[in-house]
């Protein structure tokens, strides 16, 4: 197995991954999804709530706020306490909930959560949990997305194949149609009508993978296999690694 990073700007990497099989490549997606451990909110206790917003819709909310936590330290029953006190007029941000634990916090502070009107208020608490995206949408770590990575089969001469793709993959090398960028082509065959043939290599995968969670992207993928050359990440601090 062979790993290539071709970006990685946090929260999204692209990488190539070679010497395996589609099987594999689709088990490590799933797993990125789904398997991966995070922190998120599971229930809260609403002690007062005279906004317009319904208790639910509220503790939905708070369930889909991102985490940071420091996974080095939060072990599969740990919780984290999140206090929410406000008043209005004003909107009740995610920056305003305080956390018993001073590793967990939402990864932005900009989250609404509820629009206060005057004498308008909001307070309870939130208790967050380790779960996995199996168990529920709020607990996934990533979007994973993946595609056989493009070989050129038979070149052909036609110009008109590189104006005829549709994402600039495609230039002209001295007489031959040659593919410039892999990474840009989606295997549409545009450029077959021109005599230009482009497979996919079955053991080849340009993967792209965004994190979704209070986890660097590296991270998530780290975890899956320590034989992944990935860089070591600290947990998400608000500093990149």
């Amino acid at each position: 197995m062979k790993i290539k990073v071709l970006k990685k700007k946090e929260p999204f990497v692209e990488f190539v991954l070679e010497d395996v099989s589609p099987a594999f490549a689709n088990a490590l997606r799933r797993i990125m999804i789904s398997e991966v451990p995070t922190l998120a909110v599971d229930w809260i206790d609403v002690e007062e709530n005279s906004s317009v917003m319904f208790d639910e819709v509220i503790s939905h909310r708070m369930g889909m706020i991102p985490l940071v936590f420091n996974p080095d330290k939060m072990k599969a029953d740990d919780q984290a306490v999140l206090v929410l006190d406000k008043t209005g007029p004003g909107i009740a941000l995610s920056g305003d909930l305080k956390s018993s634990n001073k590793d967990v916090k939402p990864i932005s502070p900009k989250f609404p959560i509820a629009e206060l009107l005057k004498n308008q208020a909001v307070k309870f608490e939130a208790v967050a949990k380790m779960g996995t995206g199996h168990q529920h949408a709020k607990w996934q770590a990533a979007n994973a997305v993946y595609q056989y990575y493009p070989k050129l089969v038979e070149a052909g001469t036609d110009r008109r194949a590189v104006s005829k793709c549709p994402r600039g993959a495609l230039a002209m090398k001295g007489k031959k149609v040659a593919l410039k960028d892999p990474t840009k082509c989606n295997l549409c065959n545009a450029c077959s009508e021109y005599g230009v043939k482009i497979e996919g290599d079955p053991t080849k995968f340009i993967f792209r993978v965004e994190s979704v969670s209070g986890l660097y992207v590296c991270q998530i993928i780290v975890c899956l296999d320590n034989r992944l050359s990935f860089p070591a990440c600290r947990y998400m601090d608000n500093k990149q690694p």
